[in-house]
């Protein structure tokens, strides 16, 4: 059985913990969580009967953890792994894995020297009809592909970014890419293959925020193909 702990107990964390609280998980199973805000992590620490804790080393110091599992914001993500690793359990990280390609270098650098794995949460991979559609991709059922598009056309209004400071900030959020369209730009490059050239136009359209709220990205492949990305949450 393999013994999970959660770093960080804000609104995603209530998917998590249900899975992993309630054993929906072959295999899986909740031990421990942590907040700097007690009060979030008391509320699931009770729900679910495990120790909650407001320092995360202290937790992995004291706990029997397999996994830790880090829900805080965004831009937190590489700072929380890198100081996860040291105690050598192996850890996943939600989506974006990072706001910055340094920061994931870094993140990838601390497991490896550590010997630990390192997984970012990219759950829509295992969808019947993603999986069924990767099937038919490797099979070779649609010939040579020569193009690919995904499309985000969501609505977050200014409320949404008015729940916590830290929502739609280069530092801590990122935008409409990075955040609501992260599991589209996923499923594109898996299906199409490594990108080798990008090209972005990007505006905030509706909304009071730092960060791009609408964008269009060509994307082009390795293997010559074409990609397009439409996202906006406006």
């Amino acid at each position: 059985m393999l013994k999970f702990a959660l770093v960080g107990c804000g609104r995603i964390a209530k998917r998590h913990s249900e899975l992993l609280g309630h054993k929906q998980i072959k295999g899986a199973e909740l031990v421990a969580v942590c907040d700097i805000v007690e009060e979030k992590a008391l509320k699931i620490g009770k729900q679910f009967g495990v120790p909650h804790y407001r320092d995360m080393d202290e937790m992995m110091e004291k706990e029997p953890v397999d996994v830790a599992v880090v829900l805080t914001e965004s831009g937190l993500h590489a700072e929380h792994v890198i100081n996860l690793a040291k105690h050598g359990r192996h850890i996943m990280v939600e989506k974006p894995m990072a706001l910055t390609l340094d920061s994931a270098d870094a993140m990838i650098q601390a497991c490896d020297r550590n010997n630990i794995k390192l997984f970012v949460i990219k759950q829509n991979r295992f969808n019947v009809p993603v999986v069924k559609l990767r099937e038919a991709v490797e099979a070779g059922r649609f010939g040579k592909l020569v193009m690919g598009t995904v499309r985000v056309r969501w609505s977050r209004d200014q409320a949404y970014y008015d729940q916590d400071p830290w929502r739609g900030t280069w530092e801590m959020d990122g935008g409409v890419l990075s955040n609501q369209a992260s599991h589209h730009v996923d499923m594109l490059e898996w299906m199409m293959g490594d990108v080798e050239s990008v090209f972005a136009k990007s505006m905030t359209a509706l909304v009071d925020i730092e960060t791009e709220d609408t964008a269009v990205v060509l994307l082009k492949f390795r293997n010559g193909a074409l990609g397009i990305v439409e996202a906006t949450t406006a």
